[in-house]
This record gives structure tokens, C-alpha cells and sequence, in this order.
């Protein structure tokens, strides 16, 4: 009798070369969200560890991370820490991560290393349903690792001028790494940050996007709002520190929305 097929979780990487756009803040909240029904792997892999310090983790308590998965240090279940979170787990990202980008050029593989780290640990990770990283604002080697190791790409966009510009870069990106060394990769789609409705570039951008990507653009926007802002200073993701704001109810829309779009490909890919 053969063996059961070995469950395999869905890995998205959030990703956009521009900073300041909301993509740590959706890594966060996107997966307290989804918590709420599924186990959650979040690796922190920005330098910054801004993803770390929104869980509360301080870096002088850190450890050894997403550094020592990539180095090959340790194994991704020696690493993985709990939150406040009850269904939610973290790499954080440790103090070498900022030497990575030049220490990785001299390692094999050096575009693989993340995907490689996972496979080793296939056994671990079939308890779990959804792994993100979270990538730094740029297209260097960290992000390229989580390129290669994810199904899918999901990009925040903030509702500004230059939008447009950013997103085009970084889906040029994508299918040059779809091309040469990850060809299962999609674009998960693409999430609207810091939208203002008393601005009217906010909806001319949010107008512009979904012209230009359609259906790829999640029907969920994330507004601003201060107690999304306000929330990582507590070491908080905002749906703990204030569960009733406006960017809280926002992030369990668009984990209700992704979760009905992962439902609709697991049909389409049985049918």
C-alpha cells in the first residue's frame, strides 16, 4: 500500500522592491489573520527584522534565525519560536542577516539555499498550511531565495504615484525567475495599502491597477489608519492591539478573500 501523499503547505513571499508600502505590516497582520483558521509559518527575511520587532521579539533576544537557515547552521525546526499568537510561528531575523547579501555570493546554490532549507524540513512543515516571508525593499539575493522557494508572489502597493512603476518592475522580476529558475511560480495577486477615500489619487491609482492586472488585484483594501500604526510599537500585530479598528477588519477581509482564492485554485487544479 503506498505511502499517504505528504501534505505541503502554500508559500507566498511578500515581495516589493520599493520600502514603506505596507509589506511588513500585510506579512504580520495577513497572518494573524489567517491564524484564526490555519497554522502560519511567517520567516523574517529583511534585514530590518521589522517583522520580528511587530511580534514583540527584541533583537537582543533573537538568537539564531533566518540567517542560520540560509547559512545551513541550523534546521528550520531548531529555529522556529512561538507568538502571541496561538496558530502562528516565526523565524526571526537575526543580527547576520544583514551581512547576507554579500556572504551568500560565496556559498553553492546561493539562489537556492531557502528552498533547499525547506525541502530538508518537508516533514516539519506539513503541519503547517500557509508559509510567508517576508522580503526587504530591494531584488537582491534575500528576496531572489524566497522567489525560487515560494508557489507564490503576493505585493502590497501603496496608492501613490509612482505605484504603477514599482509593480511592473517587480513583475518583470518574477517572470525572469519564473523563466530561469522557479517556473511554478505565480503572482498571488496584488494588495492595495494606505488607501485614503478623501484622496482622489488613491482611487485613480486603485483605478489604474485594476485596470492594468484585473482580477490578480484582491477586492480587500487596506486604509490608513493610525492603529495599524501605532500597533508594532506594542510589539503587536493590530488585531490584537485593536481588534475593532478599520485596518484590523481590513486584514480579516483580505485573509477571508485569499483563503476563497486558495479554495478556487485547489478546484480548478482537481477538476
Amino acid at each position: 500500500m503506498p505511502a499517504p501523499e505528504r501534505r505541503k503547505p502554500r508559500l507566498i513571499a511578500l515581495a516589493n522592491q520599493k520600502g514603506g508600502v505596507g509589506k511588513t505590516t500585510t506579512a504580520i497582520n495577513l497572518a494573524t489573520a489567517l491564524a484564526a483558521q490555519r497554522k502560519v509559518l511567517l520567516i523574517d527575511l529583511d534585514p530590518q527584522g521589522n517583522a520580528s520587532t511587530g511580534f514583540g521579539v527584541p533583537r537582543s533576544e533573537r538568537g539564531m534565525g533566518s540567517y542560520a537557515l540560509l547559512a545551513g547552521d541550523k534546521g528550520l525546526a531548531d529555529l522556529v519560536r512561538p507568538t502571541k499568537v496561538p496558530e502562528l510561528s516565526l523565524v526571526a531575523a537575526d543580527a547576520e542577516l544583514a551581512g547576507a547579501e554579500v556572504e551568500l555570493v560565496a556559498l553553492p546554490d546561493r539562489d537556492r539555499r531557502l528552498r533547499e532549507a525547506l525541502r530538508s524540513a518537508a516533514d516539519f512543515l506539513a503541519d503547517y498550511d500557509f508559509v510567508f516571508f517576508d522580503c526587504p525593499p530591494s531584488l537582491g539575493l534575500l528576496t531572489l531565495n524566497a522567489l525560487v522557494a515560494a508557489d507564490g508572489v503576493l505585493v502590497p502597493l501603496q496608492c501613490e504615484f509612482f505605484a504603477l512603476e514599482g509593480v511592473s518592475q517587480i513583475t518583470r522580476t518574477l517572470d525572469r525567475v519564473k523563466r530561469a529558475l522557479n517556473p511554478a511560480l505565480t503572482l498571488e495577486g496584488i494588495v492595495l495599502t494606505m488607501y485614503d477615500r478623501r484622496n482622489n489619487l488613491s482611487e485613480l491609482v486603485a483605478a489604474d491597477v485594476r485596470g492594468f492586472f484585473k482580477e490578480k488585484v484582491f477586492d480587500t483594501v487596506i486604509p490608513r489608519n493610525v492603529r495599524v500604526s501605532e500597533a508594532p510599537s506594542h510589539g503587536l500585530p493590530v488585531l490584537l492591539y485593536d481588534f475593532r479598528s478599520i485596518g484590523a477588519q481590513a486584514y480579516i477581509r483580505l485573509a477571508a478573500e485569499l483563503l476563497k482564492r486558495e479554495r478556487e485554485r485547489e478546484k480548478a487544479a482537481t477538476a
